[in-house]
């Protein structure tokens, strides 16, 4: 496998999971502090990579949850947020232009705030009540899951948490099986579709943000490919009509409680399109998981996967991931 050390994985997948006890501290505090509702609060990659947890929460508990991006919040504000909000917010760089200016916002209203950054230091951290920093660490979703996870463990809606948060010791071992898994997948189809002008991605529920983010942030401004990205629950009222022979659709089957709109669209890009792939996350065996939570692990399952077709296409097309034309390039 090209650009993927198994081993090194690993070791970073263990920093941010061997930082459990931390992570669930935090969320005692913010619990001991109250809130009223929890706010999604960040902007582009790092908004889409929180979004799945607003669809847990909804699912898992009562718990009112809000999803704002930044630029928006700090142009209109938002009813819901109040100082009363818990804000969970992220960025990789802890000095996103957008996310800094909602968080000073945040922070003049007395909203607490949790940040996920990954450079010790940022603007950010200094801006949050908590913030944990996981430097090289790897996904940041584990972060969130066991963050989160212990939130509504606290608030008695997670009963099932101490068993999930165990058993996340096992996601960056089951998330090397996915990358080795999909692989072969992922160079047939970059070889296939690497020089296609146009390609359309489907997801719905919590994979929904995986499709939206990976079309934005990896196809078009990472590889500069073309991509049209639609919910599953609104491909037939739009995009269906731009399904030709030679349309390449990719799909995300999830496994919770929207598949079955994501399977309505499988049986039609099948019927017309030879160019339909689907990646089901049933398909992977995540080894050491109950299966009541692999619908949870869904995102970052598909995120695993497809960074195989992100760094194949690097490969194929020679067009390295860091090449940018315009971002943190000029002033905009």
């Amino acid at each position: 496998m090209i650009t993927f050390d198994a081993q090194e994985f690993l070791r970073i997948g263990a920093a941010i999971y061997d930082r459990r006890d931390q992570i669930e501290s935090m969320a005692d505090a913010a619990v001991a502090r109250g809130f009223d509702n929890i706010v999604l609060c960040s902007v582009g990659g790092s908004q889409a990579m929180m979004d799945p947890f607003a669809t847990i929460i909804r699912r898992l508990s009562s718990v009112p949850v809000v999803q704002v991006l930044a630029p928006l919040y700090t142009t209109g504000g938002h009813p819901e947020v109040t100082s009363r909000s818990l804000v969970i917010m992220a960025s990789k760089s802890g000095d996103t232009t957008e996310t800094v200016a909602a968080a000073k916002a945040l922070q003049k209203l007395g909203a607490p705030i949790f940040s996920v950054v990954g450079v010790d230091g940022s603007p950010l951290q200094a801006l949050s009540d908590w913030c944990f920093v996981y430097g090289d660490g790897r996904p940041q979703e584990l972060v969130l899951y066991l963050f989160v996870g212990a939130l509504l463990h606290r608030l008695g809606s997670f009963e099932a948490y101490p068993r999930f948060a165990d058993q996340l010791r096992n996601l960056p071992a089951a998330l090397v099986d996915v990358r080795q898994t999909f692989d072969a997948r992922a160079i047939d189809y970059c070889e296939r579709f690497n020089a296609d002008p146009y390609n359309i991605w489907v997801a719905s529920g919590e994979l929904w943000p995986v499709a939206y983010a990976y079309a934005m942030c990896v196809l078009e401004e990472s590889l500069w490919l073309r991509t049209k990205s639609v919910m599953s629950s609104e491909f037939f009222h739009g995009t269906l009509e731009l399904v030709e022979r030679d349309t390449c659709v990719t799909l995300l089957v999830g496994e919770g409680a929207t598949r079955p709109l994501d399977l309505r669209v499988k049986d039609f890009i099948e019927r017309y399109t030879d160019n339909a792939v689907v990646i089901d996350m049933a398909d992977f065996a995540l080894a050491g998981f109950d299966a009541e939570f692999r619908w949870m692990l869904g995102p970052v399952v598909a995120n695993a996967a497809l960074q195989r077709i992100s760094k194949n296409m690097e490969h194929i097309n020679q067009h390295p991931l860091e090449t940018r034309r315009y971002y943190r390039k000029v002033a905009y």
